[in-house]
Order: structure tokens, then sequence, then C-alpha cells
């Protein structure tokens, strides 16, 4: 019998240890590859939780571009919007002045036209009573020359239509 399976000698004892170390050796293989796996699984789910975290970014980059393309296309409508306010408001601005001095073009005129009709009536009354007192004198001047004299029917007939024919 060999001397290493006698249990008496030390080779006995150290063909048990080895044996045991290989046991040990076989079940801790056995070991690191199931703690392997566990880690390749793990490493699995963080590697698509990146990526997952990968596509959520780039959704999200994608969408604050929309986003701010929108708010680019807003402020310029804004602006847009607000010059062509700025512009009518101007427009009617021009319109109601022209409109206000239209208006008060009218009103100057028909002022001027009432003023120079006051002024045409004045003028035609004083006109009348200087025709109506020239010939009253007149009436006078020859009622005092004929009275002397013998009339003549055709002046004292001439004498009232005078008023008349002057005016």
């Amino acid at each position: 019998m060999p001397a290493f399976l006698n249990p008496a000698e030390a080779e006995f004892w150290v063909f048990i240890g080895l044996l045991i170390f290989l046991a040990i050796v076989i079940f801790v293989a056995k070991a690191p590859k199931a703690v392997a796996g566990m880690l390749d699984a793990k490493s699995k789910a963080i590697q698509s939780d990146l990526d997952e975290a990968a596509r959520i970014r780039q959704e999200a980059e994608r969408l604050l571009a929309d986003l701010r393309a929108e708010r680019a296309k807003a402020e310029s409508d804004a602006k847009a919007m607000l010059e062509q306010a700025q512009a009518q408001a101007r427009a009617y601005e021009t319109e109601a002045k022209a409109k206000l001095e239209e208006s008060l073009k009218r009103r100057q005129d028909m002022t001027e036209r009432k003023i120079a009709e006051a002024e045409r009536r004045a003028m035609d009354e004083v006109r009348a009573a200087a025709a109506d007192l020239a010939v009253q004198m007149a009436e006078q001047v020859l009622s005092g020359r004929v009275a002397g004299a013998t009339a003549d029917p055709l002046v004292d007939r001439a004498i009232p239509q005078l008023a008349a024919k002057l005016q």
C-alpha cells in the first residue's frame, strides 16, 4: 500500500488536504461562475437602464429643441403682430388726423361762407338804404325845383318809380 494511503503517514493527510482543497476549488469555481452570472445580469440591467436613459435624454433634447423652435416662432409671430398693430395704429392716427383736418376745413369753409353771406346781406342793406336815401333826396330836390313851375305829368309819374329802378 502506498504511503499516501496510510492514515498514520503525513502524506495521507496531505493527500486528504489536497482533495479538500480541490473540492473547495471546484465548488468555488462554480461560485464565481454564479457570481459572474449574477454580475453579468446586473451589468445587462444597468446597460439597459443606461440605454433607456440615453434614449430618454435624446427624446428630451429633441423636445427641448422643438420647444425652443416653437418659442422662437411664437416670439417672431408676437413681434410681427406688434409691428402690424403699430402700423395699423399709425394708419388709424393718420386717418383720424385727415378726417379731423377735413372736418375743420369744412367748418371753416362753412363759417367763411356764412360770414361772406352776412357781409353780402349787410352790403345789400347798406346799398338799399343808400338808394332809399338817394331817392328821398332826389324827390326833395326835384319837388323843390318843380314846386314853382308847371309840373310835367311824366316827371310826376317817374318820381315814385325811381326807388324801384335804383334798387
